[in-house]
């Protein structure tokens, strides 16, 4: 398990003093990326063997958003390895070890020249063994995100520069970042699901359409022949997340 303190900032939050989503999502992969560097792994290292770890899906569960200046602690541990896949949960915690916010992750394992997923080499496997963890108990959800009806489509919205990360590629975060933009005012999120199928890259165009359910906002983030780059869903809090 790795795990950093930290203080929520005024630029990490909203108008209402709150942590925003993108920055709670900006932890997360902030300490997974710490432990990686510190166990040897990082993103050096995985360049140098042209390879690279790339998002396939998430789920967050939201209880209590902190605000500005709260102490919180953010934590992360893998749970297990298969083939090219990883599987890792995250957590964030008030300085009473409250739970506010928890994850869970499944990763893909690439060649980064061919962008194909490759079989996890035991030199890296081996390198998490001992922090390795059970996953945190909770009714996760499939990774496959399913919505129906007839979407709203949205202004198309092109990939900035601030939106590529170190892959070359948009970063997760920035996603739900540009799909939070759709919420109703008085959407409270207690769930966030992202599904990534296709990198979007600098220059491409995002053709956003909306998907609205009772408790439920679906943002399927397309290319210009409608197939998604990402899926985000956004579920409005509820008992079940408190």
């Amino acid at each position: 398990m790795y795990q950093f303190k930290s203080k929520v900032r005024y630029s990490e939050a909203n108008k209402d003093k709150v942590l925003t989503l993108a920055a709670l999502t900006d932890y997360l992969q902030d300490t997974c990326t710490f432990q990686s560097e510190g166990l040897g792994v990082g993103m050096d290292y995985l360049r140098e063997r042209k390879e690279a770890w790339v998002l396939s899906s998430w789920e967050i569960i939201v209880r209590d958003m902190p605000k500005v200046c709260q102490e919180i602690s953010v934590g992360t541990f893998p749970c297990s390895f298969k083939g090219f896949y990883g599987h890792r949960n995250f957590y964030v915690t008030d300085a009473q070890d409250e739970m506010l916010a928890m994850a869970n992750s499944l990763w893909v394992y690439i060649n980064y020249e061919t962008k194909k997923p490759v079989r996890i080499p035991e030199m890296v496997a081996s390198a998490y063994d001992t922090v390795i963890q059970e996953p945190i108990e909770f009714p996760w959800s499939d990774r496959k995100i399913k919505y129906e009806g007839e979407g709203i489509a949205e202004q198309p919205a092109v990939v900035q520069r601030f939106f590529i990360d170190t892959n070359e590629h948009m970063n997760n975060g920035k996603y739900i970042m540009v799909a939070e933009e759709y919420l109703p005012e008085d959407f409270k999120v207690g769930r966030v699901r992202a599904e990534y199928r296709n990198a979007a890259v600098l220059g491409d165009v995002l053709y956003p359409v909306i998907y609205m359910q009772e408790n439920t906002l679906t943002v399927c983030l397309n290319d210009e022949t409608g197939k998604p780059y990402a899926v985000i869903q956004f579920v409005k809090q509820s008992g079940e997340t408190e």
